[in-house]
């Protein structure tokens, strides 16, 4: 499987300067990357000039842009949706300077949990979203990410199924599925695989959420990154994973997010991306390092 399927990565995790990210990558043979910020600035936020420099920069590398790694939809369920309809619109436009096809997107934070009592207002933002996208044939493609409304295995599927259409498809992260108590292989590959165009590669171990009040009331991030590991080091079943990556296909990226820098905080993003590619490396060819 070592050669299956081209890699990409998050280059922000690397450093902040587009030059330094193409420059980790080229060295590390990685030929995609999921532009989620350059030069310190939001994708959504880099405007015309800078989006063109980055795609100059992107073709002189030989390094496509895997999908635009937006920030559309993390955000409250109440907060305004005219404005997140301008920063996905935002987005669109990145993605057809930069010559891919897809965008990453969220589902809104969800005050207290209460996804029933959101669920209509989640869709109807959703389904305008998978509009403008199919308008540009472009496609949306959503990450689980904890305290949004698509966070475990059947609310991503009742998101995806309720909007129905081809321009909003899935981001499957499993490290995302563990911190959320769902078991990646087990329970949400059956449920979403038809719907993945996208799989990112990090592992997690579980967490304790007891006593971690729901969003918005504390910042998720701090409380989750520390339960992030490589591939295969924890709770994540990526070798399972890639076996069913294999039997069902799968053409696209897998997309290194490493998310490493709470456990190896004495090292630099170049160090800490290199731990995390090798340890995709190993799943791959069979030599899954011990979990620790």
């Amino acid at each position: 499987m070592v050669d299956r399927w081209p890699i990409s990565a998050f280059g922000d995790e690397i450093a902040p300067g587009l030059e330094e990210q193409l420059a980790v990558l080229s060295e590390h043979d990685v030929a995609g990357l999921e532009l989620r910020s350059a030069w310190g600035v939001n994708v959504v936020e880099l405007g015309a000039e800078r989006l063109d420099q980055a795609a100059r920069l992107l073709r002189q590398a030989g390094i496509a842009v895997s999908a635009v790694g937006s920030p559309i939809g993390k955000v409250e369920i109440e907060s305004d949706f005219d404005a997140e309809l301008a920063r996905l619109r935002a987005a669109l436009e990145a993605a057809k300077r930069l010559q891919t096809e897809k965008i990453r997107v969220f589902s809104f934070f969800i005050p207290d949990g209460r996804h029933g009592a959101f669920r209509d207002e989640v869709l109807r933002r959703m389904s305008a979203y998978a509009r403008e996208a199919a308008a540009q044939e472009l496609t949306l493609v959503h990450e689980n990410e904890s305290y949004i409304y698509g966070d475990d295995d059947e609310h991503c599927r009742d998101l995806v199924e309720s909007v129905g259409s081809p321009a909003l498809q899935v981001a499957f992260d499993p490290a995302n599925f563990v911190q959320v108590g769902v078991r990646p292989f087990d329970e949400a590959w059956p449920m979403l695989a038809k719907h993945v165009v996208r799989f990112h590669v990090k592992d997690a171990v579980t967490v304790d959420r007891d006593g971690i009040a729901p969003y918005p009331a504390h910042a998720p991030e701090l409380n989750l990154m520390a339960s992030v590991r490589p591939a295969g080091e924890g709770e994540g079943q990526l070798p399972e994973l890639m076996r069913a990556l294999e039997q069902n296909d799968y053409r696209g990226y897998l997309v290194v997010e490493p998310h490493l820098h709470f456990r190896l905080a004495e090292t630099g993003g170049a160090e800490r991306f290199a731990v995390a590619l090798t340890a995709l490396h190993r799943v791959l060819d069979g030599t899954v390092a011990k979990p620790h």
